[in-house]
């Protein structure tokens, strides 16, 4: 998505009254209810242990995941 695209949503969503970041953070929330927050953490470049504090606040039943290669 161009920087043009992104600024003319941002600019949209604040005239309608709809705060980006708050949008942000509830998607992200709803991200770590459905899969393991490290994978959310890597796919989205946040860090482990706050994408774990996310999945937390939220809720979340993912404290059991175990990462890494489980290919064996």
């Amino acid at each position: 998505m161009s920087a043009a695209r992104t600024f003319s949503l941002q600019v949209h969503l604040r005239e309608i009254g709809v705060p980006p970041q708050r949008g942000r953070a509830s998607a992200i929330r709803q991200l770590v209810l459905q899969a393991p927050a490290p994978v959310i953490a890597k796919a989205l470049g946040y860090h482990d242990k706050t994408a774990t504090r996310l999945v937390t606040e939220a809720g979340g039943t993912w404290s059991r995941y175990a990462p890494g290669d489980h290919s064996q």
